[in-house]
């Protein structure tokens, strides 16, 4: 399979470094949108993992973020994944996560880990035609505040895997995993580590980035040494290149992985 592009960010609801979004116009929150378009768009990514992503909320000023990425950046393809819903006349939310792609979806499932309607975290999960490929991929984000949480997490997003079997074959499900962990690799008690010995059990897989940290954006590079946003590949997909691109568009920095091999023509 020819290579693509594959970009996971967590884009912090478009409100950049400052602390909370609903400080912003929507002139604010659209004008550092465009900004993320135009980083989409310069990188060349194929596939765009996002986080933090408001289909329609108080505190974004009822803007959809992906639907205004997709079409500033000019993906053809798209998909939401909301895992807190609250109605309310005044102060609305809907966010989770989005994918945005240059290849056909065919499939998508969205999964929270609980049932708080603020705060709560998730994962969507996508089957994606990639050069007449069924590539499975998996958008997660995880609880930020309690290791224990993050690790029951893990275990759900496990079960999930072991319940539903890869695409075009009677094997659990092994994709592409994506997203902010809100864990270091090097912690082996967490949830990045938890889920690479799973993920170790059926098969070679690596952890990219490794070096330049992801969090938090706004300290200098040199500075920069946690990485909590990964790509997770298994066997038989590498990577060519990956990248933890300086930018200062979130909190978070964007971690661009050029990904080879997979499945041949398997649709």
């Amino acid at each position: 399979m020819p290579p693509f592009r594959l970009i996971t960010f967590n884009i912090a609801h478009g409100r950049g470094l400052s602390l909370y979004q609903g400080f912003h116009s929507a002139e604010r929150i659209l004008s550092n949108l465009q900004k993320i378009a135009d980083l989409l768009k310069a990188t060349q990514a194929d596939v765009v993992a996002l986080q933090e992503v408001d289909e329609a909320s108080h505190w974004t000023k009822g803007i959809n973020l992906m639907e205004y990425l997709q079409e500033k950046a000019g993906f053809p393809f798209a998909a939401m994944g909301v895992h807190n819903r609250r109605a309310h006349p005044k102060r609305p939310l809907a966010y989770g996560n989005a994918l945005l792609s240059r290849f056909p979806i065919l499939t998508t499932q969205t999964q929270a880990f609980g049932h708080a309607p603020l705060g709560e975290k998730g994962f969507l999960y996508a089957e994606l035609d990639i050069h007449n490929a069924v590539v499975p991929l998996l958008n997660v984000h995880l609880d930020y505040r309690s290791r224990k949480r993050r690790l029951i997490q893990v275990e759900h997003l496990i079960q999930f895997l072991k319940d539903r079997p890869h695409p075009g074959t009677t094997e659990p499900l092994r994709p592409i995993i994506c997203g902010d962990f809100n864990s270091r690799a090097q912690m082996t008690r967490d949830a990045v580590a938890h889920l690479v010995r799973y993920s170790s059990s059926h098969g070679p897989c690596t952890l990219h980035p490794r070096g330049a940290g992801t969090f938090p954006a706004h300290l200098p590079t040199k500075l920069l040494s946690r990485i909590i946003d990964f790509v997770l590949l298994p066997a038989p997909y590498h990577a060519l290149h990956c990248e933890v691109i300086k930018a200062r568009l979130s909190d978070h920095r964007p971690v661009l992985v050029e990904i080879e091999g997979g499945p041949l023509d398997n649709i």
